[in-house]
């Protein structure tokens, strides 16, 4: 059997590197991970590596034209909300343009693309989402994942597109906080830590989103899929389960609303998705919220 060619984009990120192990452990896939700089995954064995900035239109061509992949699946993007707001040159060209360059390069070589989109593409008045929901954003964060998802949708290539919502997980070098740790931590040190009760989210384990990209990839499912956990929670009962999880006091945790904290960009208040077509199409099945506080706490144990 030929060997299934695929190229991850932004390997040294949460998702990139998930992929990566999981992609590891498939039968007859020769895998091509690249990033931005040098290779920041702890195992180097099993994959090729290849420096590609993604903004930059040569390298991405001259990369694609080299390794001719069956798939690419997109994980890189600027994904601090704040930050995008603040560098919109910045954020459009690592999330829009940079897309427009690998819509080409797959076009020049019959890939595949599975492309990594966000809820952030809606304005949360009526969440959770199907897949067929009108795109509304709120942030430009928003505007450039949505511009991204219709450049996909309406370039000449192959592509299914994995809508996710707020990812949590562990890299490799512990650099990426998330709710789970930060209330582990927060509550550890006895620090008094306050959560909204009035944003709504499906938060997703990242080896879930990862098993969800790879199903799309795998089964070359065309059109849009929400892949996001199936649990429907404030971050206030997230922070809620992570003390319960670890038996930590819960009267330091406050119940607060958005309006206590000053960002720079817009929240979506209710999004969330509505899961039905993955788990149909796809045969995919996430963890719940719980199942994931307890997959984090192992990782943490094994590097500790």
């Amino acid at each position: 059997m030929t060997q299934k060619k695929i190229l991850i984009t932004g390997s040294n990120g949460l998702l990139g590197q998930k992929l990566v192990s999981l992609l590891l452990q498939q039968p007859d896939i020769s895998l091509i991970a690249t990033a931005r700089g040098a290779n920041r995954l702890p195992d180097t064995e099993g994959y090729e590596y290849r420096e590609m900035d993604i903004t930059d239109p040569e390298q991405v061509a001259a990369v694609m034209d080299a390794v001719r992949p069956d798939a690419v699946i997109h994980t890189a993007a600027m994904t601090n909300v704040d930050q995008c707001e603040s560098e919109k040159e910045l954020c459009w060209a690592m999330n829009v343009l940079a897309v427009e360059y690998l819509v080409k390069a797959c076009e020049a070589h019959g890939s595949f693309l599975c492309h990594v989109s966000t809820d952030f593409i809606f304005d949360g008045k009526n969440g959770p989402y199907p897949e067929e929901a009108a795109p509304s954003p709120l942030s430009f964060y928003g505007w450039s994942k949505y511009a991204a998802e219709e450049v996909v949708k309406r370039s000449g290539i192959r592509w299914g597109i994995a809508r996710t919502v707020l990812v949590y997980g562990i890299a490799a070098d512990m650099s990426r906080s998330n709710i789970i740790l930060w209330v582990k931590k927060s509550l550890e040190d006895g620090k008094t830590i306050k959560v909204v009760t009035d944003q709504f989210r499906s938060p997703t384990l990242a080896e879930d989103l990862a098993q969800g990209c790879w199903l799309i990839t795998d089964k070359e499912a065309q059109g849009i899929f929400n892949i996001s956990g199936k649990d429907f929670l404030t971050p206030y009962e997230m922070a809620i389960a992570t003390a319960d999880y670890f038996g930590l006091d819960k009267s330091l945790i406050t119940e607060a609303d958005s309006s206590t904290f000053t960002q720079p960009a817009q929240r979506p208040p209710r999004t969330g998705f509505i899961l039905d077509k993955a788990v149909n199409v796809l045969g995919y099945k996430p963890h719940s919220f719980e199942e994931g506080i307890g997959i984090l706490a192992r990782q943490v144990a094994e590097r500790g």
